[in-house]
């Protein structure tokens, strides 16, 4: 099994920007390198949605066009971590963000680390 634990979540105010980390870990951890990897967010009262994807080796990624050009995906594979960089946010851009498989969530989902981006 792995366990993901996102961080880096807060309070910002509109045009700020936030780095968050999602953490792997457990048995299985070294399957990591073998999936890509996505980051999710889930806004009050909406369904959890996509925000942007890399691939295995961290050559290749994908993103809602809602945060193109704002929003950049790493992985680091050596620490099991994915990393979600986030510039120029929006009050739009406040839910809670998920880190987990793609295409398809293969782990159990983490706490999710809340993003708040005042007016």
């Amino acid at each position: 099994q792995v366990q993901l634990a996102e961080s880096g979540g807060g309070l910002v105010q509109a045009g700020g920007s936030l780095r968050l980390s999602c953490a792997a870990s457990g048995r299985t951890v070294s399957t990591f390198r073998t999936y890509a990897m996505g980051w999710f967010r889930q806004a009050p009262g909406k369904e959890r949605e996509f925000v942007a994807s890399v691939s295995r080796g961290g050559d290749n990624t994908m993103y809602a066009d809602s945060v193109k050009g704002r929003f950049t995906i790493s992985r680091d594979n050596a620490e099991k971590t994915v990393y979600l960089q986030m510039h120029s946010l929006k009050p739009e851009d406040t839910a809670v963000y998920y880190c987990n498989t793609r295409p398809r969530p293969v782990w159990s989902w983490g706490q999710g680390t809340p993003v708040t981006v005042s007016s």
